[in-house]
C-alpha cells in the first residue's frame, strides 16, 4: 500500500447567512470542485438563545444532484415536496436525491426555536452523472444510533454513513457508490484508510487539525488530495473531527446554476421553466 499525499490545504471562506455563522471550503479560490463533490457549508458551532428564528432555509428547489446534511449538535426538521418530512436529531445524516427535481425546505423545529441550543451542521453537494440527473426524487434520514461506530487505532472511530468499511455497510446506499463518513480521531492517533487511487477523496478538518502523509491540513481546510497512492495516513497530536469520503470522479461538464446543476446551459433553462412551471411540486406547507 502507498499513502496519498496532500496536495494544498484549502481555507474555508467565512460567508454568513442571516445570524448563522458559515464557513465555505468548496467551491473556494483555486478549487471549483473535487468531482463529483461541488460544494460544502459549515454552518456554526453556535448557540441559538431561546426565542430564535432557526434555520433560514426556507423552501427552494433542487435538481440535478444530492445533498448530504450532517447534523453535529442541535436538529433539522426537512420537508419537501417528493413527500418527505424528517425530524434529524444531533449525530444524525440526511441524504437527499434532488434528481429531476423537487422544493424543500430545512428548517428548525419548533421546539428549538422556543428553546435554543447549540447548532453545528454540515451540507455537502454530491453531482449525479447525466445519466442520472433526471432520476426520481428520494430522501434518507438515518439517526445517529442507526450509524455504524467502527474502531480504528487508539480509540478512534469512523460513523459510517454509506459504502462499506471493515465488513459493515453504511445506512445509506447511495446511487453512484460513495463512500462517506465522520472520523473522529483521538489525541496522539495515528490511522491509515483506505482511499482507492482511482477515486477523488473528500476530507475536511471539521474540528481541530491533522497531518496527512506528514503535511499538515488545519482545523477548516479541505484537502485536495494527490492520486498517487490507496491509503490515507492521518496522524493528530490535539484530536479531531473529519468528514472523509471518496468517490468515482464523473468527468462530464458542470453547469451551474443556484440550486440547479447540470451538464449544459440549455438543460439549465429547461429546469428553470420546470421550476417555474410548478412542475417541482407545490412548496405550500413546506414551512414550520
Amino acid at each position: 500500500m502507498t499513502d496519498r499525499s496532500l496536495v494544498a490545504a484549502h481555507a474555508a471562506q467565512r460567508d454568513d447567512i442571516a445570524d448563522l455563522v458559515t464557513r465555505r471550503p468548496l467551491p473556494g479560490p483555486g478549487l471549483p470542485q473535487i468531482d463529483p463533490f461541488l460544494f460544502l457549508n459549515h454552518h456554526g458551532p453556535q448557540t441559538y438563545p431561546p426565542g430564535n428564528h432557526g434555520l433560514p432555509f426556507g423552501p427552494h428547489p433542487h435538481r440535478g444532484f444530492e445533498t448530504v446534511t450532517f447534523i453535529l449538535e442541535g436538529s433539522l426538521a426537512h420537508h419537501d415536496t417528493g413527500g418527505h418530512a424528517y425530524v434529524v436529531d444531533a449525530g444524525g445524516v440526511q441524504w437527499m436525491t434532488a434528481g429531476s427535481g423537487l422544493i424543500h425546505a430545512e428548517l428548525s423545529p419548533p421546539e428549538f426555536k422556543r428553546d435554543g441550543g447549540p447548532m453545528e451542521i454540515l451540507q455537502l453537494w454530491v453531482n449525479l452523472p447525466s445519466r442520472l440527473k433526471m432520476t426520481a426524487p428520494r430522501y434518507t434520514g438515518v439517526q445517529a444510533d442507526a450509524i455504524a461506530v467502527l474502531p480504528l487505532n487508539g480509540g478512534s472511530e469512523l460513523r459510517l454513513i454509506s459504502g462499506s468499511f471493515a465488513d459493515a455497510q453504511g445506512p445509506v446506499e447511495s446511487l453512484t457508490g460513495v463512500f462517506m463518513s465522520v472520523v473522529a480521531l483521538t489525541p496522539g492517533a495515528e490511522v491509515r484508510l483506505p482511499a482507492p487511487a482511482a477515486r477523488s477523496v473528500f476530507l475536511y478538518a471539521v474540528r481541530g487539525d491533522v497531518t496527512i502523509a506528514g503535511k499538515p491540513l488545519p482545523q477548516w481546510h479541505l484537502a485536495e488530495i494527490a492520486h498517487d497512492g490507496d491509503t490515507l495516513a492521518l496522524a493528530s497530536d490535539s484530536g479531531a473531527l473529519l468528514l472523509f469520503g471518496h468517490a468515482d470522479p464523473i468527468a462530464e461538464p458542470v453547469v451551474a446554476h443556484g440550486p440547479f446543476v447540470m451538464t449544459t446551459r440549455e438543460e439549465i433553462v429547461q429546469a428553470i421553466q420546470d421550476y417555474q412551471a410548478g412542475g417541482f411540486g407545490d412548496p405550500a406547507g413546506l414551512r414550520l
